[in-house]
């Protein structure tokens, strides 16, 4: 349920042979210390590049070559296997693995090379879109996302029918944080993205116990208990200029319940997002179709392999795309 995927089964079968669990004890055998910061979200007590050493040096004790600074020229597929032809000289081999990623943050050597090849060889790739990325909006929301830069409110963030409740954060371009880049994997260019500011809060209620209890009082004053006063002071210009020095208990009900309705459903309308950029992941890829689930092996090419990212398989925020790769890679890799 945390992956996307014209297939949403295909999954299954690469995450149960090589686990979260199987992962952490790689970690553990290096000697890597980590905490637990989310619920269930690891992070090392040092540093990422310890991950990144752990894998290169268990490539080191397998024998495994790596050869960098080497650019790819033209793959062939023959009776044999497959030729490589690189700047480097030519390799060949009965197996190839596609495991070239996505498009996502061009800066740090991501290209469609890979779907490019899946083409060559004859299979299906799905249109791709920027996963995991920042929103961003233009004119008067662009100025109010301006003013709150920096500002992070937790809400539960909703589109197409999928909500995820976590922080955002506004930002001189729009809005990011956890919960903005997941629902950004599936809202849809055009369409509106619902926030309930409030998720734990009934505004109603507590706006109408205020009239009561505070009836003097201005919703800006009773607001700002629960919401960031910046965010208030923006809301109040956009949502209810005309109450904003109205002693709350001049408001009629019925006011207010349109303004606690808007709170719990304030609907932004995104220009677009920061593209491939700042996206973490590619939104689909190649059709699993032409693969096994398990052995990610071409059904219709013997010794063509792909993993993770570059295939039609897209996780959630919070290691699940890193999981991906790491069960896609070690079942390729036991059949290869």
């Amino acid at each position: 349920e945390n992956y996307l995927s014209a297939n949403p089964h295909f999954v299954k079968s690469a995450l149960a042979q090589y686990t979260q669990w199987d992962f952490i004890a790689l970690v553990e055998k290096h000697g890597i210390a980590y905490h637990e910061k989310g619920l269930g979200e690891l992070f090392c007590d040092e540093s990422s590049k310890q991950i990144l050493q752990m894998l290169v040096d268990e490539c080191e004790a397998c024998g495994v070559l790596i050869r960098t600074d080497a650019q790819t020229e033209r793959v062939k597929h023959t009776n044999r296997g497959f030729q490589v032809s690189t700047s480097l000289g030519v390799i060949s081999a009965q197996s190839l693995v596609i495991a070239t990623g996505g498009l996502s943050i061009p800066t740090l050597g991501s290209s469609g090379f890979g779907y490019a090849l899946a083409e060559q060889f004859g299979l299906s790739v799905l249109p791709r879109a920027p996963g995991l990325v920042p929103f961003t909006f233009t004119d008067q929301l662009k100025a109010v996302c301006e003013r709150l830069s920096g500002t992070s409110v937790e809400v539960v963030i909703s589109a197409l029918g999928q909500s995820f409740r976590g922080h955002v954060l506004f930002t001189h371009r729009g809005l990011s944080g956890p919960a903005a880049l997941q629902i950004s994997s599936y809202w849809q260019p055009g369409g509106v993205i619902m926030l309930d500011l409030g998720p734990e809060v009934d505004f109603q209620a507590l706006l109408l116990a205020d009239k009561q209890a505070h009836p003097k009082a201005v919703l800006r004053t009773r607001l700002a208990q629960y919401l960031p006063k910046s965010l208030v002071a923006e809301l109040e210009m956009m949502l209810w200029p005309a109450e904003a020095d109205r002693p709350i208990a001049e408001i009629p009900d019925v006011r207010i319940a349109q303004l606690s309705q808007t709170l719990h459903q304030w609907a932004l309308k995104p220009a677009g997002t920061e593209g491939y950029r700042t996206a973490e992941v590619t939104l689909r890829g190649i059709s699993t179709a032409h693969f096994s689930s398990k052995t990610m092996a071409c059904e219709s090419i013997p010794g063509l392999y792909c993993i993770g990212e570059v295939l039609d398989v897209t996780g959630h925020l919070g290691g699940y795309n890193f999981q991906w790769a790491w069960s896609s890679g070690y079942v390729a890799g036991s059949h290869v």
